[in-house]
């Protein structure tokens, strides 16, 4: 298999994760899918990373779709649970901490255009998207050692990886450290797994 990848990107992080915590060798080929022509574009009509090439030609991308695929692929360390209530609602974690990181990324790519292209209230808009899914973050997490259940999931994969992202690229309007005192201790106990210090954004 290979993973086409940004060391930077928080999705291509979460599959990162998912493929050590499996145990799962894969080829990384980096890109930068910020021109309109991009190496990925063979592989994906979207031309966005992670896209995941199989062995037989196959492509996958969106990280869930990946990272369920890779669940499934091995089984070591579970990371989805198989009973239906119990996976919704990890899949509903990954999906709040995705949303977190899409409002995230808005709110950067907006900053990047021209100061007289920008508008306030788009970002304002973004960032109380994000005030509002990290206090949901923080407030669900409580004071319990993993987000669901009693053992470490995909849904502390996708808030480690969201909160990784702020913690990489520090947007001044969120101190997320200070405001949001159990996702800062939730995110100190996973940079204490491999995989995820391994896998630091840079």
């Amino acid at each position: 298999m290979k993973l086409f990848a940004s060391l930077a990107s928080p999705y291509t992080r979460k599959v990162r994760v998912v493929l050590a915590e499996k145990r799962i060798d894969c080829d990384i080929e980096l890109v930068d899918v910020a021109p309109i022509d991009n190496p990925v574009n063979a592989h994906n009509p979207l031309g966005k990373i992670p896209t995941l090439l199989l062995d037989d030609g196959t492509a996958l991308y969106d990280s869930r779709v990946i990272v369920e695929f890779l669940d499934n692929a091995s089984p070591i360390s579970r990371l989805i649970p198989e009973d239906n209530r119990e996976r919704v609602a990890v899949r509903r974690w990954e999906a709040l901490a995705d949303g977190v990181l899409d409002a995230g990324l808005l709110v950067r790519m907006e900053a990047l255009r021209p100061k007289k292209e920008q508008s306030k209230a788009w970002s304002g808009k973004q960032l109380a998207r994000m005030r509002r899914g990290l206090a949901q973050l923080g407030a669900e997490l409580g004071e319990r050692p993993w987000c669901h259940g009693e053992r470490y999931t995909l849904a502390d994969i996708a808030l480690g990886c969201a909160i990784g992202w702020l913690d990489f690229r520090k947007p001044s309007e969120v101190d997320w450290r200070a405001e949001y005192a159990a996702i800062a201790r939730h995110h100190d106990r996973l940079m204490e797994r491999a995989a995820f210090a391994d896998t630091t954004p840079r």
